[in-house]
């Protein structure tokens, strides 16, 4: 970075309406980073020459080294169009799957992003997967069309082939934009009649459903991308060249005499121009007429590259005189033709003015974000904006505005935390020395070279010992006031044990306010609530941000070090003012992965980010040398901290567990732990599988698909009756599966059923965890007699949405009043398993809480409830099989005695009442006492309630142990007894692949996938192209090396993308002893939560 632009850069940060925060997003390889290094070039930080070979933004050796973008990075560019500058904050982004948590970070600081699509390739798996973040983030997208040259060079396409190539793509794309518009409109006009249905109308009538009234009243012209628009520009970055529709639309409105709006609306589209009469018209395809973007852009730019390729050297003088333009010598006599490409059209068409022009013009500053945007980073969970506090409502204001003013309230998010080295940092940096400094150090020096000279005369006379200390007093001694302060302003030497830690900068941007060095400010951790502070602090916010009283989930602590952020340089800022990005230091002991910092404690944390990938692929890690564990362990927390995808779990056994989102992901977070963060030689497991336990229904055909008579029913009722005789004496069968078990004590009978959940419903539970968990915590709050009241009526709506879905899919004479007999969810009290309570005895629901309604049945019996419950949470935990949590189960307590324990509690009860009669008499006499006398009294009362109460508790424990916990492990062994005598089966974590492949290596795709049991979904040929697209799943377990077999046996033709999608059923009982699961590694069950 030039020195003298950061003044610069501090300017053009004041003028909010100019400034751009924008990230580059795309699938892997196709052209982000080679992007990001032309409009780097463009403000001279590196060399134009080395633009696309350079990889500025990939400062990580294994970024260089794979070819990949593996982390988000920002840039600030400085960019002038007309009167106008602007600032662009450029974040450059991963387009491999396993780092699309990266893509997240980078998204949610953003405004706009830059949608970059290979021209040969097209729409890939993780282009659709950035645009719907880009859209779940609300941020407004354009598109950058890259690698033209290969349309030229590698499929030798025509013009007129080229051009409809570009229309195919630019269809696909905004059919996806299409998709999304869709659902959503959709989505909002289901959840109008919801409330509508809640809140009927007077007036009834006859209703027709028309599923696109929203659709046609919705105007959604400016979401698709068209040139015309100008949010679409045609690039070739490896060349050095881009153009937008309005560029050319200049130069033949010159040359034509056409006005510039009417060829800014023909120029894309099936036009043509009658040169005689001087008008555009619309294409007759029989008569052979080229549209005007064939006509007067792309045969321009075929022909330029058909002179190059074919060095023909008057043609190229022609083209580069026409132009007006100037070519060096070395490049004209260069044998490499794309030298003389990139030198002639970085010239004539600069990729850097065409991107970043459509950037200032098409994409909104801080000042334009949404509204609905504001509301959605504020809602945490189930809440919606409504339900906020009117304090935490007023900020909206803010974030709005966007102001820099004193009075403004400081917002700020910090989307990661990236590790850098110490020694990188500014303030660890020696800098430049002006011109004075260096006039004092030569007179420094030259008085040190005389005062050596005068000890040397003096040696002669004088002995050899103090001739030795006058020649080397100069060298020792301290420095004098003014060489101290110009040594120390000159340099700042790390300390020896600096040198080699990594220090954490958060990457953030600022939404309100101006962030300034040395202010202190709130750090909201994600389950901070607002509410409850706001309860705690009824007067406002008056009082010292240290005498606040504490409140969970947020910390104070004071802006240390701010920085301007410039790929792999860090500059230092004294403020940043609101919507820019940066970088913060010193919150290492604040921030673990992402924050919200604020001024006010009345702001809510933002919503938290959500991930493409999920963490599915484990690893048991530990030091080689045993002496070298607790450098592992602190070693991993700063890798835990650097990167915001990897889980690190430490098992109660000592083990240490890895959990990445594949194997690209897990490779460099090995080397990440090696060479960064702990430094030692690390020993790593075979690759840890994840599995989930179920229960299926009882076959109804045998192998050969033929109905099971009643001679095999009758051999299926003896097997089962075979593994019936393998549970324990005393827990009592039926037939059904019903498990009749008693506690330890004998004074409590449960009985238990298990039945397999049907799919929609298990996958409609996985969706909705968020909201069982606030259903979970309403009922708690319920239960602990806590205000309720904050509960907003959308959320209520929500919950009962989510129970009449539940009843829509558990139909039959089975499933009969199950929804309203739901007791609780599991494993986490938010998972995919049920427990529904049928007991006449006592009667429980989760749906009492949003209704308010708790029995006073619930409240006498809650203690012993909970256990129930408890005992369900450990077994849905972990199964009887191999320990693996459950899913899609529903246990059913069919019936719950306890007449034996109030019988007891009866007979003990009476029996107190036997032998304190004395007590009581003593007690009534006891009435008229003086005022300590009567303090004496109530103390030996209240202590003689306390004896009371543990001898309750001492007659409900004996030899088994406290009755509570009798009940849990009951209620644990009945669940396990009801799985076992049911068909069980393991539950496989599966990939979805997306594979691009030519025809010629398709069967050896399918060789493979086959040997690694993966089962082909569907696959297309790319139109125009004669590469093939394979959808297909495959086992996780089957994954690994999956992507380096692929590309030998294709020789790199072919080329996966492995997504975590679902969990499969397998069809095979894991007892058999043919099954694969005895050949994988499988995971405990802490390592799969």
């Amino acid at each position: 970075m030039v020195l003298n632009s950061l003044d610069k850069m501090v300017q053009l940060q004041k003028n909010t309406a100019n400034i751009r925060n924008i990230c580059v997003l795309a699938h892997v390889d196709h052209g982000k980073t080679t992007l990001a290094d032309c409009l780097i070039s463009s403000n001279g930080i590196i060399s134009s020459r080395l633009a696309g070979k350079l990889r500025y933004m990939d400062s990580r050796e294994d970024e260089q080294v794979r070819g990949i973008t593996m982390k988000s990075s920002a840039i600030s560019l400085h960019y002038t169009k007309g009167n106008e500058e602007y600032l662009i904050n450029l974040i450059d982004s991963p387009g491999h799957v396993d780092f699309s948590s990266e893509v997240s970070t980078a998204v949610r600081i953003c405004d706009g992003c830059i949608i970059v699509v290979d021209a040969v390739e097209g729409v890939c798996p993780q282009t659709q997967a950035v645009l719907r973040q880009a859209w779940l983030e609300n941020i407004r997208p354009v598109l950058v069309i890259n690698k033209i040259d290969r349309l030229i060079v590698e499929l030798k396409f025509t013009p007129q082939e080229a051009y409809s190539h570009l229309k195919n793509i630019l269809g696909q794309i905004n059919a996806l934009t299409g998709t999304l518009f869709t659902s959503k409109v959709l989505e909002e006009r289901a959840e109008r009649e919801t409330e509508s249905q809640v809140h009927p109308n007077s007036e009834q009538g006859e209703q027709v459903y028309d599923w696109s009234t929203g659709l046609e009243d919705t105007d959604d012209s400016h979401l698709y991308f068209s040139p015309e628009q100008g949010n679409v520009v045609f690039t070739s970055a490896i060349d050095g060249w881009g153009f937008g529709i309005e560029q050319f639309a200049t130069i033949y409105s010159q040359k034509i005499g056409i006005k510039k709006e009417v060829l800014l609306k023909t120029l894309w589209g099936d036009y043509y121009i009658n040169m005689k009469a001087k008008k555009i018209m619309k294409v007759d395809q029989a008569k052979g007429k080229k549209p005007l973007f064939v006509q007067l852009i792309l045969e321009n730019i075929w022909s330029l590259y058909d002179a190059v390729l074919k060095k023909d050297k008057e043609k190229i003088d022609k083209i580069v005189t026409s132009l007006g333009l100037k070519i060096g010598a070395r490049e004209a006599r260069h044998s490499d033709p794309k030298v003389q490409i990139n030198a002639i059209c970085s010239q004539w068409l600069p990729i850097s003015h065409a991107v970043l022009a459509m950037v200032c013009q098409k994409l909104p500053s801080p000042l334009d974000i949404p509204a609905e945007r504001v509301e959605k980073l504020m809602c945490t969970g189930s809440q919606t904006f409504d339900s906020l506090p009117p304090e935490t409502q007023a900020l909206k204001a803010a974030f709005m505005k966007c102001g820099g003013e004193d009075t403004a309230p400081v917002i700020i998010f910090v989307s990661k935390m990236f590790a850098v080295d110490a020694k990188a940092l500014p303030q660890n940096k020696p800098r430049p020395l002006t011109q004075e400094e260096i006039a004092q150090r030569r007179e420094r020096a030259r008085q040190r070279h005389a005062e050596k000279l005068a000890a040397q005369g003096q040696a002669a006379s004088e002995p050899a010992q103090d001739g030795d200390d006058l020649e080397t007093s100069p060298k020792g001694e301290e420095p004098r006031g003014d060489e101290q302060q110009v040594e120390s302003t000159a340099a700042k030497p790390v300390p020896q044990e600096e040198q080699h830690q990594e220090s954490f900068i958060a990457f953030a941007r600022v939404f309100s306010g101006v962030a300034r060095r040395g202010k202190k400010i709130f750090v909201l951790g994600p389950k901070y609530s607002p509410t409850e502070f706001l309860q705690r602090v009824p007067q406002g916010f008056s009082a010292p941000l240290d005498d606040l009283p504490p409140v969970p989930h947020m910390a104070c602590c004071t802006l240390e070090n701010l920085y301007l952020l410039m790929g792999r340089e860090l500059e230092d800022l004294e403020e940043v003012p609101p919507g820019n990005v940066l970088g913060i230091g010193g919150l290492q002991d604040f921030v673990l992965k992402s924050a919200t910092l604020c001024s006010l404690p009345s702001c809510p944390p933002f919503i938290p980010l959500s991930f493409e990938a999920t963490p599915i692929v484990r690893v048991a890690i530990e030091p080689k040398h045993p002496s070298e564990m607790p450098q592992l362990v602190k070693g991993m927390k700063l890798l835990n901290q650097a990167d915001p995808c990897v889980q690190i779990l430490i098992q109660e056994t000592g083990e240490h567990v890895l959990v990445t989102a594949g194997e690209v992901h897990l490779q460099r977070c090995l080397d990440d732990l090696k060479e960064r963060f702990a430094k030692i030689a690390i020993s790593v497991s075979e690759p840890i599988i994840p599995f989930r336990e179920t229960i299926t229904k009882p076959p109804k055909v045998d192998m050969v698909n033929e109905e099971i008579g009643k001679q095999q029913k009758v051999a299926v009722i003896h097997q089962t009756k075979e593994d019936h005789s393998k549970i324990p004496e005393g827990i009592q069968v039926d037939s059904d599966g019903l498990i009749t078990i008693t506690t330890p004590n004998k004074l409590a009978t449960l009985s238990v059923r298990a039945m397999p959940l049907p799919e929609e419903v298990t996958q409609l539970l996985e969706e909705n965890s968020d909201l069982i968990r606030s259903m979970e915590q309403l009922t708690s709050s319920l239960n602990e007699g806590k205000n309720t009241q904050m509960i907003h009526q959308k959320t209520q709506e929500k919950i009962w949405e989510f129970k009449g879905k539940l009843e829509q899919h558990l139909t039959g004479r089975k499933w009969r009043n199950v929804v309203d007999q739901i007791w609780s969810f599991g494993p986490r009290k938010c998972g995919p398993n049920i427990l529904v309570n049928k007991s006449e005895d006592f009667q429980s629901s989760v749906w009492t809480g949003p209704d308010g309604k708790a029995s006073k049945e619930a409240g006498r019996n809650r203690d012993l409830g909970n256990s129930i419950v408890s005992g369900f949470q450990l077994a849905t935990l972990s199964g009887p099989m191999c320990e693996e949590p459950l899913m899609g189960v529903c246990f059913v307590l069919e019936k719950w005695d306890l007449n034996k324990l109030e019988d007891q509690e009866a007979g003990d009860k009476q029996n107190q009442e036997q032998s304190n009669p004395i007590r009581e008499g003593q007690g009534e006499d006891k009435t008229c006492f003086s005022r300590d006398e009567n303090q004496e009294l109530q103390d030996g009362c209240s202590e003689t309630s306390e004896k009371r109460t543990s001898q309750k508790e001492s007659s409900l424990t004996d030899c088994y142990g406290p009755f509570s916990g009798q009940l849990i492990a009951t209620m644990k062994e009945a669940c396990r007894y009801a799985l076992q005598v049911k068909p069980q089966r393991l539950m496989a974590a599966m990939y979805t692949c997306d594979i691009m492949a030519t025809s010629d290596v398709l069967g050896r795709v399918y060789a493979v996938l086959s040997k690694r049991e993966g089962r082909v979904l569907q696959e297309e040929m790319k139109e125009g192209t004669d590469m093939f697209i394979i959808k297909a799943v495959l086992p996780v377990a089957e994954s690994f090396g999956f992507a380096d077999e692929i590309r030998k046996r294709t020789s790199g033709l072919a080329s996966p993308q492995l997504v975590f999608s679902h969990w499969e059923a397998m069809c095979e009982s894991p007892q058999g002893k043919d099954s694969n699961v005895h050949r994988w590694r499988i995971a405990p069950v802490s390592w799969c939560m």
